[in-house]
């Protein structure tokens, strides 16, 4: 199946027309399905879904499944926002939707005392999709890249002139320029009850990452070992989700011994003060006297704990980065190795508040896959992506995963062992992925950051070839998972007297 044209993100009024557009190529045919974020869209099952007239509920982020026979493919996300004018004459929306580009709600002007949380809006429409960023006092602000900005708790530090900058590939614009005053709190002029809340207020706050990153390893074409199906699909549905949730995810498939701990490696200096990382595994594993092992494709048969990776290990290196959070996933069966007696003797985890620790199912006990629709899932995946975008305490939403994995595998079979998520957690704090990115004064570790995770998904530009015989392709790259990269050929055009034309790669 080859993707030719991509659904593209848009910014549009309500009532007008939206068309996103998802066109395949594949033998013998190809079906089509749109999702609106996890949920299938009724009746969406062209190459061309229209929304009219577009309304507010709309807004979200669209992709579309293509299938032929046994494969499927996903289109790439696109953005849908829908922007209410309030108080705009029909006149004026006619001459929005003229325009390729143009600001319809501009940022209000804010009276804030310390410890409020300040709130600032830009909307923009356009045709691509408008970017933003904000600024203060003329500077650009580290986490003003999206369309509302926030800062949860202002200090006087945050009074000043702010705007934001609107752009796509075609043309810019600013938004109003508006005051932000920061009143600070005379505490002689407060009630007593009023001093009651101040002080509570002090003693509570909201709970903030530095950044979010995520690894994600889906293990299934084993050399040696039974091969699976469930890791790559979950892996994917895990990508998509965690990339909702504002995390930078490195999702890679089927990787050796070598492959595992260079990855991890890399993960590791992602990892910074206050970052809030995530691991989770999709892969066949074992676990003897406590300790867990993941086992590459490469691992030979039987395998030992020298072929394997130490669970344990990797999270201790976790929490020496000072993190914010450490969730660890692991979706791997739990039995003991009978061929391995190694016993090792690993350091004792710091006990700090920050450590997740979730298994898809108990002590001695396997993993499952279940097939739906023609698609391989594990169970842990099935409960865990209907309930990873709420805004919950991370054990709290872990917990509600696990009575739902439990009520199934009790239906699968009386006689089989069933599969309940177990949780080892020292989390007392109430963090949760949902939790905001507010990035700190220093931005030298968050651009280092960037660059580094930036490594793993830089792909060439798209190219067009012209041959002799006045052929011409286009040669197309695309990723569903950061070590796969898929390579495409369209035939842009060809001469009548070529009554055949196939293009494909035969050598790098």
């Amino acid at each position: 199946i080859k993707i030719v044209v991509q659904p593209d993100s848009q910014a549009v009024l309500p009532g007008q027309v939206v068309k996103l557009c998802c066109w395949a190529t594949g033998h013998p045919f190809v079906h089509y399905q749109w999702f609106k974020q996890e949920k299938e869209v009724p009746h969406g099952n062209s190459p061309e879904l229209v929304l009219n007239p577009v309304n507010v509920n709309d807004s979200g982020f669209y992709i579309c499944r293509v299938n032929s026979e046994s494969s499927f493919v996903f289109s790439q996300w696109a953005r849908l926002e829908v922007y209410d004018v309030q108080g705009a004459s029909q006149g004026e929306w006619q001459k929005y939707c003229l325009l390729e580009l143009h600001i319809c709600i501009q940022p209000q002007l804010q009276n804030l005392t310390v410890g409020d949380a300040l709130v600032l809006e830009c909307g923009a429409v356009g045709n691509p999709i408008p970017h933003y960023q904000w600024f203060r006092n003329g500077f650009p602000l580290a986490n003003g890249s999206k369309n509302i900005y926030t800062v949860t708790s202002v200090d006087v530090e945050h009074q000043g002139t702010y705007w934001c900058h609107v752009f796509n590939d075609r043309e810019d614009q600013d938004s109003e320029k508006i005051e932000v005053i920061i009143e600070e709190i005379e505490f002689k002029d407060i009630e007593p009850m009023e001093y009651i809340k101040v002080l509570w207020f002090c003693f509570s706050f909201i709970f903030a990452a530095t950044d979010k990153v995520a690894l994600l390893i889906g293990n299934m074409s084993y050399c040696n070992h039974p091969q699976l199906k469930a890791p790559m699909v979950d892996v994917y549905e895990l990508t998509n989700l965690l990339r909702q949730l504002d995390f930078k995810v490195v999702s890679l498939l089927d990787l050796t011994e070598s492959e595992m701990r260079s990855a991890v490696d890399e993960f590791l200096l992602l990892l910074d003060k206050g970052v809030y990382g995530l691991l989770y595994y999709a892969g066949h594993g074992y676990e003897n006297y406590g300790n867990s092992f993941m086992v590459p494709v490469d691992a030979p048969n039987p395998y030992r704990s020298a072929n394997c990776l130490c669970v344990q290990n990797i999270l201790k290196l976790m929490q020496a980065k000072e993190t914010g959070l450490n969730v660890f996933l692991l979706d791997m069966c739990r039995k003991r190795n009978e061929y391995d007696d190694t016993i090792l003797i690993l350091d004792a985890l710091k006990v700090t508040a920050n450590i997740v620790f979730g298994y898809a199912t108990c002590q001695g006990v396997e993993a499952f896959e279940i097939q739906q629709s023609g698609l391989a899932n594990g169970i842990f995946i099935k409960f865990l992506k209907d309930r990873l975008l709420e805004d919950k305490k991370i054990t709290v939403l872990l917990d509600e995963v696990a009575e739902g994995e439990l009520q199934l595998t009790a239906l699968m079979s009386p006689y089989q062992s069933k599969q309940a998520l177990e949780i080892h957690s020292s989390l007392s704090e109430k963090r949760a992925l949902t939790d905001p990115i507010q990035q700190t004064a220093s931005s030298a570790e968050s651009l280092a950051r960037n660059l580094q995770w930036a490594k793993a998904h830089k792909l060439p530009e798209s190219m067009y070839l012209e041959f002799k015989c006045g052929v011409q392709i286009q040669l197309g790259f695309a990723a569903e998972f950061s070590n796969v990269m898929i390579i495409y050929t369209r035939i842009v055009k060809k001469p009548p007297e070529i009554a055949v034309c196939r293009a494909y790669v035969t050598d790098f």
